[in-house]
Order: structure tokens, then C-alpha cells, then sequence
């Protein structure tokens, strides 16, 4: 394998995390424990859907790889490895570079990573995996792999290595492989003309300006087709898409209906199964309406299609589904944030107009996860419901996921860290993170006003009077029209920089004393060292966010990193961050990230400030024409930082592999159990198979 193909390989030398739940979940009532485990069925019931929406390929490779693990006598067990591992006659090198795969396989629920949207190939020879794919004597595993060798291993053409529009070549399963982008933009104006919501659809090209939009439901409904009275494109909308998932995840719902533990969550949970059900999102929406409601609840959960973030369009979600126990400890301290955040608003670059009328508190809480079903690993915090209406009127929630956020795996040294750092690093990483998470979710994601015409003539602005423009000292000239949205406007952009401005928000606030506060961080020298070290986490992570640039498409394939980089560009520009080339111990190259702590305050806050203003001002409005260029650029990656980025490539770290536990309703209880798994490749792979989803 070529160096310029480092990339793809699979992650070697994984290091393995347990997501720490069983004491947590083991402290419920019998009540609450069964609603948690019909909940977490629920999720995980439509994980597959994930591999779908990923790519075509997905689904067979992900269930390849579970077959080759399983036991042939007992299907929901896993097979005797160590006995599988003789038979292939694989060195030990090899076999662990073969298992490292799957592993990843399962993990990701595809071959292509989540962080990033990159595709990973074996480390091992096309002729080893074979020889392993035989000895496992599994004959839907061996067919499975002769369909999809060649997929397996193709390191070429460069773009069916990254998720995205399949026109461009490259790799999505929203999209049949046929369609252009101005094919999917076309069907969008006509789904928004039928108030159709495209988030749990994938498009399918049948016929010359015919489509078939595809809805995921239990149930199959009559097909209806659309059509704009300006176009001459048809369509068809058909319901039934992933049957069999979303009638096992509306079960799922019914069932932890009869343990909800009050009307307001019992009747959200019947809405969650009225969408898998029906497929009509506004029973979702409804189900957002009540989740918001359910306000301090001991078990809290959110299933869906929630996030974005992986459509090449930027309308279509993901499936994602978590249920998890709250830390009130932690959650204390969030409290006392919201309390806080309509005076901390206040402080952000922008007046009131720019801001909500009213700051509809909401309900922050830190959770200790039991189980989250989704690709990869799941995010430290989460600000939902993504409907914009829903979050402007009623609000939303903040959830941090302390057990995400804490885990880690001890011996594995900090990438582009000098070494002078590495101490205050290590020590304050957690709870400075937990600073930013709390900042971000609640007050980035929380703040700033959409200037919107909600129907004919009637604003939620002065429009006689419109604000002022603070970006050219004029009034503000466009805003959001009837029908328009966020995500509708700035489209596939809208998620990564929505992130750049809730980030932004999180770094011009964690140097407030009333914030450190709140976190019990309130020594002069310990709140010095807590804002140095968040500083010095965005900006390692802006550089390392250049592992997911793809040069050669000049494009990036996660929302967070191409923030995280917008965001070290502006700091460097500011004089408060440089980065260094050195040679390591070995004689090899990396680099390290230096933050002028003495700056932070002159320099720092006030560029992330003026940063701040421009990512809300152009929100607010509307303002496409500005601020979609002004993003581009802010996040274009010259030709000198290509260097930087073979650095960053050479030197990255594996990512974590997070071993979730299962629960179980065994036959003749009444209580569902938690089991915990070893950790290990074997104990995570074991741990799949008895999801049975």
C-alpha cells in the first residue's frame, strides 16, 4: 500500500475503552430498568439503517462480518475464536489485522469511518483475508465476500473513498448512483412545496426526470406521486423503506410505553412509534414537542432520525438512538448554567435583535449512557431537537454524556502536544472539555435568532424598523422567507458551520470567571490553567481535523473538523497560536501546537469574538450571498498546509473503539439485566452479535 493510501488503511494497535454503565443502570427501579432496555432495543433496532444510508455495499459487508463471527450451532453466540484463528493459518500478524477489520466493520456499521467519512481497507493481503474468509466455514460469509472483494480492497478511483454525491464519484446510500446534485436540489423544492420532510427518505432515480423517494416505515401506505406545477420531475413516493427496522423499533416503543413513568413520557414514546410506524415525521416532531417536556426525567433517551450531518445534501438524517441514566451530581452544575445563560447571552458580540425574545430555559442534564446506537462513537454532548420552529417557540434540551466524555484508555500518548504541555494537559483535558461541551450544547447551539418572515407579512422582527447590520452599518436587506429554513438556505454548509459558531461561543465564554464558577473551578491559577488547556484542545484539534481533507476534491468529510480547523486559522491569524515542525525521538517528523497563554485575552477571545458576530450576523439574515463564501474560505486549506497535513496523517493515532454493553429481558424474569463485555477485540465483536438487531 502506498504512502498517499496511509489514510485508508484500518486502524492498527486499537485501543479499547468499556462504556461504564452497570452501576448506573443497576441503580434504577425494575420500572425504570425495562422501560431503559425496550428504549435501547428501539435504537438499536434501526442501526442498520445506518449501513444503508452509508453506502450500498454497508449492509452486506456488515452482516459478513457478523457472520463470520458467529457460532454455526447457536447464531446469537459468538464461535470459538481462538479455534478460528488456528484454522485460517494466519500468522499472528495477519490475523490480527484481519479481526482489527471486521472489528471496525462492526463498529462503524460500514467500511467508512464516522469521523471523517473515509473508507478503510484491510491491512492484511487480499489473499490472507481470503484464506480467513474460507476457513470460517460460513457459506452466507464466503458468498457475501465474493460480491464485495473487489469493494473491499479498491483503493481507486480517489473519490469512492469518501462519502458524497454519487455524480462526483463519490460514495453515499442516500442517493441512487445515477443522480446529480441538481437532481436531488429539484426534488427538495418539490418536497418543500408538498411539505414533505425529506430526514427519513432516500431518492432513487427511475426514468429521465422520474424519481422514487423512499420513506422508511412498518407499515406500507399507498404511494403518491408529486409533482411542481415549474417542473417537469415526477415524484413517486413510496413508504416501507427498512420494514422489518422500524417495525422491530416501533415494538420496541410500544413495549417501553407500558414502563413510562408519567402520562407526558408515556404519549411521547407512542409518537416515536407512530413515526417508525407511519413514517410521518410530524408524529416525531410531536415526539420532540413532548421530549422537551419531560423535563428532568431519571432515564432520558432520543431516537430518530436526528443528524444531517452524513447527506451530501445536507437534508436526509441518520438514524441515532440513546438511552442513558442522569447524573444529577453533574447535572447540578448545568443547572446553575441555564439559570445563568440568559445574562451570559447578553455577553456574547451581537445585540438584541440578533437574539431570541425569550430564552425558553431548558432542560440541561449530564447522562450516563447505557446504550447509544450509532456509527462509531457517539458525541460527548447533543442540543435537539434540530427543528427550528420547535427550538424557537418551545426550546430545546442539552445533554452532556459524562461515561462518553470520561472514557478513556490509559498509555496512549497525546498527538502535536509539546511536551511542556503535556501535564497541564492530561490533568485539566476532562474538565475543561466539560466546560466547552456545557458552553457549546446550551449557549452556541441555544443562542441567535433566525430574522424570518413566518408567513406573508408577518415577522418576528420590526420590519419597518429592521435591525441594523453590525457588518456594514446598514439595515439588515434579507432574512428568511415563508417556508425557508437554516438548513433549507445554507444547505449541506449549515451543519459544520452551525458547529464553528457553537464552538466559537464555547471559546468566548470559558474565560468568564461566573462560567469557571459554575464548574468549581475557581482558583486563579487553576481557571488559568482550565482556559489555557481548552484553547490548546481546539487548536491541536483544528490541526488534526486535517487527517478528514480530502485535497484532491478540496472538500471535507466531517462537520466538527472543518469547524474546528475555520476556527485554529482564525487564532493562528490572531498571533495567539503557531504550529512547529519537529523531529521526534526516532528521527521522524511531526508537529506541535503552541498557545501564547499571555494572549488568550488580548488576542485569543476577541478574534474568536469578531469570528463569533460574522457566523451570526450571516445566520440570522439569511445572507447566503456572504456567508457561504465567507465560510469557504475560512475553511480552505492552502497548498502549503498539504505538508501539515502528511504530518498529521503519519502521526495520527488510532481512534478509540468503545465496548458497549447489552441488556437482556431473559425468559422468566421480569427485570431487564445489564452485561458488560471484556475488553478486547473478541469481547466487542460478542458483544454485537448478542444485540441481535
Amino acid at each position: 500500500m502506498t504512502t498517499s493510501h496511509a489514510l485508508y488503511r484500518c486502524d492498527t494497535d486499537v485501543p479499547i475503552a468499556r462504556l461504564e454503565a452497570k452501576e448506573h443502570f443497576d441503580s434504577l427501579s425494575d420500572q425504570q430498568k425495562n422501560y431503559a432496555h425496550f428504549i435501547g432495543r428501539a435504537s438499536w433496532a434501526g442501526a442498520r439503517v445506518v449501513s444503508a444510508t452509508t453506502s450500498h455495499e454497508a449492509p452486506v459487508l456488515f452482516q459478513m462480518a457478523l457472520d463470520l463471527f458467529k457460532s454455526a450451532e447457536d447464531p446469537k453466540t459468538i464461535r470459538d475464536v481462538s479455534a478460528y484463528k488456528s484454522a485460517s493459518g494466519l500468522s499472528e500478524e495477519s490475523w490480527k489485522a484481519f479481526i482489527e477489520y471486521n472489528s471496525q466493520v462492526l463498529y462503524y456499521l460500514s467500511n467508512f469511518k464516522s469521523f471523517g467519512d473515509t473508507k478503510f481497507v484491510p491491512n492484511v493481503s487480499e489473499a490472507e483475508f481470503t484464506q480467513a474468509v474460507l476457513a470460517s466455514g460460513s457459506a452466507s460469509a464466503i458468498a457475501a465476500y465474493e460480491t464485495l472483494k473487489g469493494h473491499i480492497f479498491a483503493l481507486e478511483p480517489s473519490n469512492s473513498l469518501h462519502i458524497g454525491f454519487p455524480a462526483d464519484g463519490h460514495v453515499t446510500g442516500y442517493y441512487s448512483t445515477d443522480i446529480i446534485k441538481a437532481e436531488v436540489e429539484a426534488v427538495q423544492s418539490i418536497l418543500a412545496e408538498n411539505n414533505v420532510s425529506p430526514l427519513n427518505t432516500r431518492l432513487f432515480k427511475t426514468a429521465e426526470d422520474a424519481f422514487t423517494l423512499k420513506v422508511a416505515s412498518a407499515a406500507i401506505a399507498d404511494s403518491k406521486t408529486l409533482k411542481s406545477t415549474d417542473s417537469k420531475i415526477t415524484v413517486t413516493v413510496e413508504y416501507g423503506d427498512f420494514q422489518a427496522q422500524m417495525f422491530k423499533a416501533a415494538m420496541s416503543m410500544k413495549f417501553a410505553a407500558e414502563y413510562a413513568a408519567d402520562e407526558t413520557q408515556g404519549a411521547m414514546v407512542e409518537k416515536y412509534a407512530e413515526n417508525f410506524e407511519t413514517g410521518d415525521m410530524e408524529a416525531h416532531k410531536e415526539s420532540q414537542k413532548l421530549w422537551i417536556k419531560d423535563v428532568g426525567p431519571v432515564v432520558e433517551c432520543n431516537v430518530g432520525f436526528v443528524e444531517t450531518y452524513r447527506d451530501p445534501a445536507g437534508v436526509r438524517a441518520e438514524w441515532e438512538g440513546f438511552v442513558a441514566v442522569v447524573n444529577k451530581e453533574q447535572t447540578a452544575k448545568f443547572g446553575k448554567l441555564v439559570d445563568g445563560a440568559a445574562d451570559f447571552i447578553q455577553r456574547l458580540p451581537w445585540e438584541s435583535s440578533y437574539e431570541k425574545d425569550v430564552f425558553n430555559k431548558p432542560d440541561f442534564t449530564s447522562l450516563e449512557v447505557v446504550t447509544f446506537a450509532t456509527a462509531g462513537g457517539p458525541p460527548a454532548g447533543i442540543n435537539i431537537p434540530n427543528y427550528d420552529d420547535i427550538r424557537m417557540t418551545l426550546g430545546f434540551k442539552n445533554v452532556s454524556l459524562a461515561n462518553i466524555t470520561n472514557a478513556k484508555t490509559p498509555g496512549v500518548k497525546v498527538t502535536f502536544i509539546a511536551d511542556e504541555d503535556i501535564a497541564t494537559f492530561e490533568k485539566w483535558r476532562s474538565r475543561a472539555f466539560e466546560v466547552q461541551v456545557g458552553l457549546h450544547e446550551l449557549l452556541g447551539h441555544g443562542s441567535g435568532k433566525l430574522l424570518t418572515e413566518e408567513a406573508p407579512g408577518k415577522f418576528n422582527f420590526d420590519a419597518t424598523n429592521p435591525p441594523i447590520n453590525p457588518l456594514t452599518g446598514n439595515p439588515v436587506t434579507s432574512w428568511y422567507k415563508p417556508g425557508q429554513t437554516w438548513g433549507s438556505q445554507f444547505g449541506a454548509t449549515a451543519s459544520t458551520y452551525e458547529e464553528c459558531r457553537a464552538e466559537c461561543v464555547g471559546m468566548a465564554l470559558c474565560v468568564d470567571k461566573e462560567v469557571l464558577d459554575i464548574f468549581h473551578i475557581t482558583d486563579e491559577q487553576d481557571a488559568s490553567d482550565a482556559v489555557y488547556t481548552n484553547y490548546l484542545i481546539m487548536a491541536r484539534a483544528g490541526l488534526a481535523s486535517l487527517e478528514v481533507y480530502d485535497p484532491v476534491n478540496k472538500r471535507w468529510g466531517q462537520a466538527h473538523s472543518q469547524a474546528r480547523y475555520g476556527i485554529l486559522r482564525t487564532l493562528m491569524a490572531s498571533g495567539l497560536v503557531v504550529i512547529e515542525e519537529i523531529k521526534q525521538e526516532d528521527g521522524s517528523d511531526s508537529l506541535i501546537v503552541r498557545v501564547d497563554r499571555s494572549k488568550i485575552q488580548s488576542h485569543g477571545v476577541p478574534a474568536v469574538n469578531e469570528l463569533l458576530l460574522k457566523l451570526q450576523v450571516y445566520k440570522s439574515t439569511a445572507d447566503t450571498e456572504h456567508g457561504l463564501p465567507f465560510y469557504k474560505e475560512l475553511t480552505s486549506v492552502p497548498d502549503e498546509w498539504i505538508r501539515y497535513r502528511e504530518l498529521v496523517i503519519a502521526n495520527k493515532k488510532p481512534r478509540m473503539l468503545l465496548v458497549q454493553g447489552n441488556t437482556f429481558l431473559k425468559a422468566g424474569s421480569e427485570v431487564a439485566e445489564l452485561k458488560e463485555y471484556e475488553l478486547t477485540l473478541e469481547g466487542f465483536i460478542e458483544s454485537v452479535i448478542e444485540r441481535d438487531f
